[in-house]
């Protein structure tokens, strides 16, 4: 059995800061002092005893919404991802298994949605259907399965080539048998370490989508809807905007260090086995 080497002191850190944040957005209700839309005072004030990180462009307590907007952020991403994994490796495993004309079929609809900026598409999709969590989480996970079945079907395409697959399809073994059973725990490895750095990009580009007004709506608030409501601070000098802006790039800092780790470990795994 594999052991799991100590992380690193950068992976440490990303692990710690990951379980803040996930703190934050199972406990909101219990660790936020106001609820997410309260008002208690003026706009932009400083930090202070009641209001810890100050207060946003309408009086709320910036704080408040910081940890509220961790469960939208985080829920909203994660969702994405795992759906966004299920369809493309699902149907990059199945492209390589049965190849053909499946192949092509799934590789044609996929080049066709990669040909069309990502940003512009969903754009144009969220500024024609209605904006709710629903809606953005499949045009996000739609957006990203395109990236995830170009690198599942290319694992899989080298896996399927090996003998124990072939012994496998002589053996008489289905469909469900060569991919859960042959196909996916080879392949496991290098899409746990992509699974983060999709995680990222989704945190980025839910992000942007609520920054241009496209994302998250009121009354719900994630940080990039914080960002957006107030960037207009900075004029007047008031840092209000850096705060949600420096957590969605801490964030992302600290998953990316995590994903090298991984990514790390799988390299030294895969060298072992390779020796032995």
């Amino acid at each position: 059995m594999t052991r799991i080497p100590r992380p690193t002191l950068a992976a440490s850190l990303g692990l710690a800061i990951l379980a803040v944040v996930l703190v934050m957005a199972l406990f909101a209700p219990l660790l936020a002092p106001y609820d997410v839309n309260a008002v208690i005072g003026s706009n932009w004030d400083p930090a202070s005893p009641q209001a810890l990180l100050g207060t946003d462009n309408l009086g709320r307590d910036l704080l408040s919404r910081l940890i509220w907007g961790a469960r939208a952020t985080l829920f909203v991403s994660v969702i994405a991802t795992v759906l966004a994994f299920l369809i493309g490796s699902v149907t990059g495993f199945m492209s390589a298994v049965f190849g053909g004309w499946v192949d092509l079929v799934f590789c044609q609809i996929n080049d066709l949605l990669m040909a069309v900026p990502t940003l512009i598409f969903a754009l144009v999709v969220l500024s024609v259907l209605p904006s709710g969590f629903v809606v953005i989480i499949s045009v996000m996970a739609i957006l990203d399965s395109t990236r995830v079945f170009r690198i599942s079907r290319s694992l899989a395409a080298d896996i399927v080539a090996m003998d124990y697959v072939e012994a496998a399809r002589i053996r008489g073994e289905g469909l469900k048998w060569i991919i859960f059973r042959e196909v996916l725990p080879n392949a496991l490895s290098p899409l746990l370490a992509e699974f983060g750095l999709r995680l990222v990009f989704a945190i980025l580009f839910l992000s942007t989508l609520s920054f241009l007004g496209l994302g998250i709506q009121p009354p719900d608030a994630d940080w990039g809807s914080l960002l957006k409501e107030n960037k207009d601070g900075i004029v007047f000098g008031v840092g209000a905007a850096l705060i949600p802006g420096a957590a969605i790039a801490v964030l992302a800092i600290a998953i990316s260090a995590v994903v090298d780790w991984v990514m790390d470990w799988n390299a030294d795994n895969t060298r072992s086995r390779h020796n032995g």
